[in-house]
């Protein structure tokens, strides 16, 4: 089935709002195996709606709609729908009740303009909005299957994801046959697209095998998709073509589909028995936070130290005073004893250290801004290097948290410690 994404607001066209619904929903429809062809935004202006209504009924079977089902003059979504195929709006009622009692539960009254909220086209089918005040609204036109949800990211992927893609999956089996397509998100950090599009330059290299690349800094995703004329067709085709990505590009491929680097990490150490602590400098605590964002981390991941000042780093850690005056905070030798310090202290299998200068300022000749030192510590021994990450502030403190995450991921794996190729490794 061809599908389509259409977004309707002027504050999209001006752009003061990101326009993420666009991809979400188009990575949910591939879930049902459906290829988004076309993606379109639209300001709040009646004649361009009817526009862009009329060109999706031509091209596209499905069409999701994001944006324009508020209660202010300028939400015209389900208006100009009836409008432009000739629909006369009708009072749902349930849809009314549901609306007030949604402000009884907060004690307010609901104001006039919000029934026109539950307005809907002839024929249409109503989508109920358990968070907000904004139904959904599924209209069949022809051939053409219409489903508009509110802009509102947390009302629109509840919706989509309880209402329209069971409607979807139902339009999509009762429709003509076609080509079965599959595919999967490979996530892979360690290396840019341009290098990695170089080392696959062999795959997926006909009509039925399609590799797609995108940056999501640190990292890089991959996303192989297949045709098939049967489903068992296209995952074959899948199955050899991941297996192909995964041998060539072996450790740097961490995962797939939602997960993350950190719940990678987090099941290697539930599944090994191993536990981890974190001393950190430059990155503030942000490791210790991608460990806990992880449901069950508590059973892996004993704690953290944040030390900032070098007071911290001898009282907390135990790093002699003599390698800070020595060596100064940004350095191996203060990077080994935080992670050997953390790791005793917390008795932990792993610690691991970061220390560095992310900037703006702080940089020397000697010690750059974007300079850090990580170093994991294990029964085995201590590992440590030193990275110039020629990033702003934010990214730098990112990145190393990716780093020093990926090793402990690689030191379970038993694979060697290697840098982001796309980076710069310093020799201070």
């Amino acid at each position: 089935m061809s599908a389509e994404v259409l977004t309707i607001g002027d504050e999209l066209l001006r752009g003061e709002i990101v326009d993420s619904n666009k991809s979400y929903l188009s990575d949910r429809l591939l879930s049902l195996d459906i290829e988004t062809r076309f993606h379109s935004s639209v300001r709040d202006d009646p004649a361009d709606m009817v526009d862009a209504f009329e060109r999706a009924k031509a091209r596209s079977q499905i069409v999701l709609v994001s944006g324009g089902l508020g209660p202010t003059r300028d939400d015209l979504t389900v208006e100009i729908l009836a409008q432009a195929f000739g629909r006369k709006l009708v009072l749902h009622e349930p849809s009314l009740e549901a609306i007030r009692a949604f402000f009884q539960r907060f004690g307010r009254e609901m104001a006039k303009n919000n029934e026109k909220q539950a307005w809907f086209p002839e024929g249409a089918e109503v989508l109920p909005n358990p968070v907000g005040t904004a139904p959904g609204t599924y209209l069949r036109e022809g051939d053409t299957h219409f489903f508009c949800m509110p802009g509102v990211p947390s009302e629109l992927y509840l919706m989509m994801d309880e209402q329209v893609l069971p409607r979807v999956a139902a339009a999509r089996s009762d429709g003509p046959g076609g080509r079965v397509v599959r595919s999967r998100l490979l996530r892979t950090f360690g290396m840019g697209e341009s290098n990695l599009d170089e080392m696959l330059g062999d795959v997926a290299k006909n009509g039925d095998v399609v590799l797609g690349f995108r940056t999501a800094f640190p990292d890089n995703f991959l996303r192989p998709l297949t045709r098939g004329d049967t489903a068992e067709a296209a995952d074959a085709k899948l199955a050899e073509v991941v297996e192909t990505i995964r041998e060539r590009l072996g450790p740097m491929v961490y995962g797939e589909g939602e997960q993350t680097l950190e719940s990678v990490v987090g099941a290697a150490l539930r599944e090994a028995g191993k536990t981890v602590a974190v001393a950190e400098s430059c990155t503030g605590g942000g490791i210790g936070e991608r460990f806990t964002r992880v449901e069950g981390s508590s059973g892996y991941f004993l704690g953290g130290v944040v030390a900032y000042a070098n007071a911290a780093k001898v009282e907390l850690l135990g790093v002699p005073e003599a390698l800070l005056e020595e060596h100064g905070a940004v350095s191996e030798p203060v990077a080994r004893a935080m992670a050997e310090g953390v790791r005793e202290r917390l008795g932990a299998d792993f610690g691991v250290s970061t220390t560095g200068i992310s900037g703006p300022g702080g940089g020397s000749d000697d010690k750059p801004v974007g300079t850090v030192w990580i170093a994991v510590a294990q029964p085995g021994g201590t590992h440590a290097e030193c990275f110039l990450f020629p990033f702003d502030r934010d990214r730098h403190r990112q990145v190393t948290a990716q780093v020093a995450l990926d090793w402990i991921r690689r030191a379970l794996l038993g694979e060697e410690f290697v840098a982001p190729r796309y980076l710069r490794t310093a020799r201070p």
